[in-house]
């Protein structure tokens, strides 16, 4: 998983090392789904994570060579159990086309004047133009009955916008007409994105809170030697930038409280020059086709890579982010395999999309999704994204028997009811919804792979422990999982599956992504 703060959880190790190894039950003959369930055990899951989570996988970084080795292990674990690759030439491999730009540098001069990158404003990508003039755009906003475009055309233009919203006279925000902001406020690569959708070349935010933010994390970028990792080629639109009170005070002083959005004769002569090396990466697809409905698609995802080695030569083993995914998924694949050598496949196909370069920014999924789908997205019903499902996050310690779910209510009631009644029936698991709330400041619902779906209207669920003190660090080691609890957590999901791919009607998108 993308990272955030973390917190600990040390124990219950002995506990879930003293289950006895589950006998794999005779599935030759068509069963119920209890039975193919029972194809998941605790053993099973510990074989794959030992190896996929050891040392030898060098902590999985994008396209390093132990990432290599991960997706060499899935292809023939899918080999092994006769289940195909998605691609029709049968190659369990999807390339991703990624590259590593490294840090701009350069300026800008704005009459006359020069400003730097890196202090006076911040920018990830080259300018690549100059212009005449900077259409301001105010907030850069436009919903409903209000426009900050309505008398200016921003195509093939620099716009310069600022962050906030319109308010009425009792402070009250116009568009929610509460206290509360609305969406506009809690996206601002979103709202930059709306101005580039719009035709505009470029785009200068200013934001006095984003600002600080950005240029710490162009300094640090700036000093790595990793740069920063894209799809090669996706969404490079335009050039962007979050500029300092020092730049937007040259250009409109007065921008705190001028709301006329209109033509600002200013000239704009950019030097900013990027370079960017290519990296070899692959999304690993596997598919067990529908007997009834083939044409419809169930995806199943989880991340393959991690995040490597430390610089002091630690590898970052990643056995709960994603380990305990990716092996969820390889026993979740081995129990539709057996209902269906016993006759007793889905409707439904489901496809076992293991991707890469999530830990970069969710790319791997962003490429499947965004410009190479394997199936359409018109025909893919839902996705059900697993990413850490193997640890006890510390606020639930002493409650072993939880999972947080994330979104399954975004886009779907039916896809939330269904959820809701399949742990009722199976597996008894305490669902905490706390990081499904719309204002959760850890944004999880944004830092996983299953975005790039629901974005595209497609209902999720995203599975997920929590975060623990070994997350993202080299403690999160194999020996820390607690078996038992990924064994029926993966169950859960398989029986999740198993319900939306064999229902009669695909689960209803009754609220859509505006």
């Amino acid at each position: 998983m993308k990272k955030t703060l973390s917190i600990t959880i040390l124990g219950l190790f002995l506990a879930c090392n003293s289950s006895q190894k589950t006998v794999a039950p005779n599935v030759k003959q068509a069963a119920s789904q209890e039975v193919y369930a029972e194809t998941i055990t605790e053993a099973e899951l510990k074989e794959h994570l030992y190896v996929y989570a050891s040392d030898e996988f060098e902590g999985r970084d994008t396209g390093a060579p132990g990432q290599k080795k991960a997706v060499a292990y899935l292809k023939a674990e899918y080999e092994k159990m006769v289940v195909p690759a998605a691609k029709p030439n049968g190659d369990y491999f999807q390339k991703v086309p990624l590259e590593v730009a490294q840090m701009p540098t350069g300026s800008l001069m704005i009459n006359g004047t020069s400003f730097t990158l890196g202090e006076d404003f911040v920018s990830f990508n080259d300018a690549g133009a100059n212009f005449n003039e900077i259409v301001y755009a105010s907030y850069g906003i436009e919903e409903g009955g209000y426009s900050d475009f309505k008398n200016i055309d921003v195509t093939d233009k620099l716009v310069l916008i600022k962050d906030g919203e319109p308010t009425n006279s009792d402070g009250t925000y116009l568009l929610t007409g509460t206290q509360e902001p609305s969406k506009w406020s809690k996206d601002p690569m979103g709202r930059i994105q709306f101005i580039m959708d719009k035709g505009a070349k470029g785009v200068l935010l200013y934001s006095p809170t984003l600002f600080p933010r950005v240029l710490a994390y162009y300094n640090r970028s700036k000093n790595s030697s990793s740069g920063r990792m894209s799809v090669k080629g996706l969404g490079k639109t335009g050039f962007s930038a979050s500029i300092s009170d020092t730049m937007v005070k040259a250009i409109l002083p007065d921008i705190l409280t001028d709301n006329n959005p209109r033509i600002l004769n200013s000239k704009v002569a950019s030097d900013i020059i990027g370079n960017s090396e290519a990296i070899d990466s692959e999304n690993v697809v596997a598919v067990i086709k529908g007997t009834e409905k083939p044409d419809e698609y169930v995806v199943i995802s989880s991340h393959l890579d991690h995040i490597g080695v430390n610089a002091d030569g630690q590898i970052n083993n990643g056995a709960d982010d994603d380990g305990s995914g990716t092996v969820a998924m390889l026993e979740i694949a081995e129990a539709f395999k057996a209902a269906s050598d016993a006759g007793n496949g889905p409707k439904r196909s489901v496809v076992f999309l293991h991707v890469t370069g999530e830990e970069k920014g969710l790319l791997g999924s962003l490429y499947y999704t965004d410009v190479a789908p394997i199936f359409p997205l018109s025909q893919t019903v839902a996705n059900l994204n697993i990413d850490m499902i193997g640890r006890i996050d510390p606020k639930r310690e002493g409650e072993r028997n939880y999972l947080y779910l994330i979104g399954s209510d975004k886009l779907s009631t039916e896809l939330h009811e269904l959820s809701e009644a399949v742990n009722a029936k199976y597996t008894n698991i305490e669902f905490d919804y706390t990081y499904n709330d719309e204002n959760d400041p850890n944004r999880f619902y944004y830092r996983s792979d299953h975005y790039n779906f629901a974005k595209n209207n497609i209902p999720i669920i995203f599975y997920f422990n929590g975060t623990h003190d070994d997350y993202h660090k080299p403690g999160d080691t194999p020996d820390k999982i607690n078996y038992d609890l990924l064994e029926n957590r993966t169950r859960l999901i398989f029986h999740t599956a198993w319900e939306i791919a064999n229902r009669d009607k695909a689960v209803m998108v009754d609220k859509p992504v505006e």
